[in-house]
């Protein structure tokens, strides 16, 4: 057999070789069987094993998805149900004599879009400086992954819940079973994702099926507050059924529809959802009582999630971002805002909502015309990573922080540290010598040595559960609730603490829909 070929628990993958790095990579392989037919909203299943070596060098197929500009799946990537796959990028070191640490990322995109291929997440820099293997994992999307469709079940159609949580935990069941044979080492495990990626890691470090298979977790901007019950996934279910028009009594034609259908009704989803209940996702993980037995912001604060060392921490201006691309999903201006805690008061009755006049004392230093954002930003991200970070730090370390770096250009256009712009420099594309158009105002080297600098707090977290800096970085104290430690990434890092009077506005008791 070629060096480049390794046997995982289904069969034997042929890989390839970075020239220049000498990152070997496997792309495509399969961990679970295609989700398709019957297995359309099925938990996944194992693949049919093979014994012919597998081609690995091409990337598989991505999710289906609505097609947005901004999100680049790869050159030549194309979508199909048939999507459950991962890729593994390994340094030179990494052997079955010499494992190294793994970290397994889960992309983002609201939960409707984005895949492991997206080339952002290419990862070479990471792998390589940090020494650790890498898997970036394909999982369902939109109603393919978050459609709960269990209230509809009769005798001949059975469903089942959290299909995209499901996937991952697969894959992950994967990582344990076939990365040692990578150089991976199975006992050293961290997810971590951003965005709807980080809420699903949040999730499932409070799923009992998952315990044991990820040793270490981080979040990054993480929306761990927007979890739905079983009542209201059965809503969006009628919702999206009658988009089709198909009844309850004809369940089982959903699974005869072609996915650009599907895909259609699920767009329109999408958008109304937002629009007609103000901070809501049209999809999201749900509260089963199966898989997820309870609000994962309640399993934290209760110190019930899997005690793992956790890195969590949201960006400066998060909310920017869907402004600028003018997204209805955060609701940023005063009416929608002002909508949104109506609803959650009349939904959640038991709670003691902040009066509006209270969360806009906290807001008296940001300009008038930036304040929704700031609201917006803190109750989706900020003030959720800290609840969740508060009752973890009774079980376990966890390491908070604030992103708010911008490159000159973000802050001339107004966005800043907005959502996502830690991506370039965790993953490390940002230290490409090719200057991007992001750097045409300059800072270019500054981000490039933010990026080594994060590299190496996130690939030590993922080493040894501690965020180590180099010697000249400031320590990065774990939180808790005496000292409230954050650390602000910058162009020169500081450990500051939770504002007193943010937390005060908001109250200790998590604001959140059900």
């Amino acid at each position: 057999m070629s060096s480049l070929d390794v046997v995982t628990a289904h069969g034997p993958v042929r890989g390839s070789v970075d020239p220049g790095t000498g990152i070997r990579r496997w792309k495509g392989i399969p961990f679970a069987a295609p989700p398709v037919g019957e297995l359309r909203w099925r938990a996944p299943q194992p693949p049919q094993a093979w014994s012919e070596v597998r081609d690995s060098t091409r990337f598989g197929h991505a999710a289906p998805q609505p097609r947005f500009p901004m999100f680049d799946l790869g050159e030549g990537v194309t979508v199909s149900e048939d999507c459950l796959v991962l890729n593994v990028a390994a340094p030179p070191s990494a052997t079955p004599d010499h494992l190294r640490p793994v970290m397994v990322w889960i992309h983002g995109g609201a939960y409707i879009v984005g895949s492991a291929t997206q080339p952002l997440y290419d990862g070479a820099r990471l792998v390589l400086d940090g020494d650790v293997v890498l898997v970036t994992v394909n999982h369902r999307l939109g109603p393919f992954g978050f459609l709960e469709l269990g209230a509809f079940a009769d005798d001949d159609n059975r469903f089942d819940s959290n299909l995209a949580l499901r996937d991952v935990i697969a894959a992950l069941e994967w990582v344990r079973d076939s990365i040692a044979a990578f150089g991976g080492d199975p006992d050293s495990v961290t997810v971590f994702g951003e965005s709807a990626g980080g809420g699903m890691v949040t999730t499932l470090m409070t799923v009992p099926s998952a315990r044991g298979l990820f040793h270490r977790a981080i979040a990054q901007s993480s929306p761990a507050t927007s979890i739905y019950d079983a009542e209201r996934a059965r809503i969006v279910a009628e919702q999206f059924m009658h988009e089709l028009g198909v009844g309850p009594a004809v369940i089982g034609r959903l699974r005869d529809l072609p996915v650009r259908t599907l895909l259609e009704a699920s767009a329109e989803l999408f958008d109304a959802v937002p629009t007609t209940s103000p901070g809501r996702l049209a999809f999201a993980p749900v509260v089963d009582g199966d898989l997820v037995p309870e609000y994962p912001v309640d399993a934290f604060r209760a110190g019930r999630a899997t005690p793992v060392p956790l890195l969590i921490g949201t960006n400066k201006h998060e909310a920017a971002l869907f402004r600028l691309i003018r997204s209805p999903i955060i609701p940023i201006k005063s009416d929608a805002i002002r909508a949104m805690f109506s609803q959650i008061a009349v939904e959640r009755p038991e709670l003691v909502i902040p009066a509006e006049q209270d969360v806009m004392t906290a807001y008296a230093r940001v300009r008038d015309r930036s304040r929704g954002l700031a609201v917006a930003r803190d109750l989706a991200f900020r003030m959720p990573t800290v609840w969740l970070a508060e009752g973890h730090s009774t079980v376990a370390p966890v390491y908070l922080y604030r992103w708010d770096w911008a490159s000159p250009l973000l802050k001339a256009l107004g966005i800043g540290a907005t959502h996502a712009t830690e991506l370039g420099y965790v993953f490390g594309g940002v230290r490409s010598a090719r200057r991007s158009v992001e750097f045409i105002l300059g800072g270019h080297r500054a981000a490039r040595r933010m990026s080594r600098r994060v590299q190496r707090r996130w690939t030590s977290f993922a080493a040894t559960g501690r965020p180590t800096g180099d010697h000249a970085d400031p320590v990065w104290p774990p939180y808790d609730t005496t000292s409230r430690a954050v650390l602000v990434i910058d162009e020169h890092d500081r450990v500051d603490d939770v504002d007193v009077a943010l937390r005060s506005a908001w109250g200790d008791e998590p604001l959140s829909f059900r």
